[in-house]
């Protein structure tokens, strides 16, 4: 990547990136010392805080995702189901050890539907609080105006982010450098306060606080929260303007703000209550409050967009129902939008306002479900290292020691806070797991009772070569499951209409383990005789289907056909739930059995021409 592109990049990566953890300083320090489990404001502490502080940004940011992880990519893209992709096709796994890891990486990608819901609340609900700071009285407007934003927030949604995103790499630069300036203020009133770099100032805390001081890591670990964020978002800018922006902007801000906090706190322990709010003067507190929220409605949106990416691997992996997915810009395919999880994380969003009432009560449900997944990204990236890396036994585990050992700790002392809120997000985390697995294992049993009745593409031409139908003009495309020799609604269609089309195309849908399959590698051809042609369709799970722009090629591979004069034919089960010793428990197959009725119609998903799909039904017992 050349110089003239890198620098950019990296201003986009501070609105798409570093919005999650670049708001963290407006509740992170005050959490510390005004959490659920508070510790006085006294020097010790206040080094031994900042301390941890330092040394976990750099450690858990600089080194884990920025030095180690991102090497860990499938095609250049990151995040846990980058990671589950990578797993996906071994072979020499033990059946048990692949299924738990499968099991771990779709749990540790459903944890983030949690996070996707609390982010939005408590960064915009700690900006909106700064007006308690510059007007006492206005405490009253705070969750209203909050819900108002989150509202105007998750409205604009459908239209998209090409227009805004333009600006959101330079108000976030204008956010980290206020960060900076407010932070160096800070540190000219109390320069001792750069003796926190000092590791041994974290090591005194921690021994001298015992379990409170354990605790308090849950607090400290909010600093790092958007590092799973910062690794799922690689594979839109590559890792070079990843760390750039990193390490040139971002962490010298954070540090900085995070250090003038402290040093407040060690000049004035009573402003404890909003250190961040307190660095700024009182003329600049109703500009900064506005900033803030700018800032936090930037970072929101990079973790909603991000829910939409999610959603959309997941339904590409086979692991969830497909869902109506609407592309809001022309030229960028990653600009998605999906109304079920924009309408569900919306109203969760509200309700958690509504519920906590506070940003310092959210803390207390933040930071669980972050923590688990960095557990889980730890585990997943040691096999891909073995497995795929071909690291040594000794070198790759010293690596994942290192950071299971940090994980750990942060994984432990957030679980006190499932009592206080954290809860929430382990049961979204629970439902959004349970409904992907049963999706999953729904999806194998279906395609085990269909193989049933299948018959092959030998078979069947030699019976029509015994017994020729009446041929129509035209193409009929019949759409099969990836694995399925001959689609069931062909064979239905033959035996009650008696017909054929005079070409025939059995077309599957193949969803690669990479982000993206390039258009040249998208169709593979296999032409049997009696006008029969077996046609794949190879996508990414980034990428979205699209039949009839993919059929328009076909020229080009010797198959020359009238999209106009082409018919669609799906089958369209309807599952009736059976108890067998096979399947799943009642309740999970009548579950699977209402996902699939409610799953967006193969014609639009695929965006067929609804005036030529005829849908074969047929029942099919689970």
């Amino acid at each position: 990547m050349s110089e003239e592109r890198k620098l950019p990049l990296s201003l986009v990566v501070l609105g798409v990136v570093y919005g999650d953890i670049g708001t963290s300083p407006l509740y992170a320090l005050r959490e510390c010392f005004l959490g659920s489990h508070p510790i006085p404001a006294t020097a010790g502490n206040v080094l031994g805080v900042l301390s941890l502080i330092f040394w976990a940004l750099l450690w858990v940011i600089s080194v884990k995702y920025l030095a180690f992880m991102m090497r860990a990519h499938n095609n250049g893209e990151g995040g846990i189901l980058a990671l589950l992709a990578l797993i996906r096709p071994w072979r020499n796994q033990q059946r048990w050890d692949r299924r738990t890891l499968l099991a771990m990486g779709i749990f540790g990608a459903a944890l983030l539907y949690g996070d996707g819901m609390i982010t939005p609340a408590i960064s915009v609900l700690s900006a909106i609080e700064g007006l308690q700071v510059a007007a006492p009285t206005l405490s009253a407007y705070v969750i209203p105006i909050t819900i108002g934003v989150l509202i105007a927030l998750f409205l604009f949604q459908s239209r998209g982010t090409a227009r805004v995103g333009a600006v959101f790499g330079p108000v976030m630069l204008l956010w980290f450098a206020v960060l900076a300036v407010l932070g160096v203020s800070g540190i000219l009133r109390q320069p001792g306060v750069l003796v926190a770099v000092d590791p041994r100032h974290a090591i005194r805390f921690l021994a001298d606080n015992g379990e409170t001081g354990f605790i308090v890591l849950g607090a400290v670990f909010l600093v790092v929260t958007g590092g799973e964020a910062l690794y799922a978002d690689m594979g839109h800018f590559g890792p070079k303007p990843i760390r750039l922006a990193w390490f040139t902007v971002v962490l010298p801000s954070l540090l900085l703000n995070y250090f003038g906090q402290g040093a407040l706190l060690l000049g004035q322990g009573r402003e404890v209550s909003e250190p961040f709010y307190h660095l700024a003067p009182s003329r600049a507190l109703y500009p900064l409050v506005l900033l803030a929220t700018i800032a936090t409605v930037i970072a929101s949106q990079a973790v909603i967009t991000g829910a939409y990416s999610l959603t959309r691997q997941a339904i590409q992996m086979s692991q969830f129902p497909r869902l109506r997915i609407e592309q809001t810009s022309p030229s960028e395919v990653g600009q998605i939008y999906i109304p079920a999880v924009n309408w569900t994380l919306m109203v969760a969003t509200i309700a958690l306002v509504m519920g906590f009432r506070t940003s310092s009560h959210l803390a207390g449900a933040y930071g669980v479900a972050v923590s688990t997944t960095m557990v889980i990204t730890t585990v997943l990236a040691y096999v891909v290292a073995r497995e795929r890396a071909g690291w040594g036994i000794l070198r790759a585990g010293l690596v994942a020691a290192g950071f299971i050992i940090v994980d750990a700790a942060f994984f432990g002392a957030n679980l006190y806070k499932i009592a206080d809120g954290g809860w929430f997000p382990l049961l979204i985390a629970a439902i959004a797991f349970t409904l992907m697995m049963t999706w999953r294992r729904g999806r194998q049993i279906l395609a085990e009772r269909l193989k049933l009745g299948e018959t092959s593409i030998e078979t069947l031409l030699g019976e029509l070569r015994a017994h020729p139908p009446l041929r129509l003009k035209g193409t009929a495309v019949f759409m099969t499951r990836p694995g399925e020799d001959t689609p069931a609604a062909l064979l239905h269609h033959l035996r009650v209409n008696q017909v054929l089309h005079e070409r025939v195309l059995i077309l599957t849908v193949v969803t690669k383990d990479v982000p993206r399959v390039p258009p040249d590698e998208r169709i593979e051809v296999d032409a049997h005789e009696l006008g029969f042609y077996r046609v794949t369709v190879n996508y990414g799970f980034m990428q979205g289907p699209n039949i009839p722009g993919e059929l328009a090629a076909l020229p080009e591979h010797g198959i020359g056909l009238d999209l106009d004069q082409t018919i669609y034919y799906l089958g369209r089960e309807t599952l009736i739930p059976a108890p067998k010793k096979h399947g799943m428990a009642m309740w999970r197959e009548k579950l699977f059995a209402l996902m699939s009725r409610n799953a967006l119609r193969a014609t639009r998903f695929y965006q067929l021409p609804s005036d030529r799909v005829f849908e074969i039904g047929m029942e099919v017992r689970l």
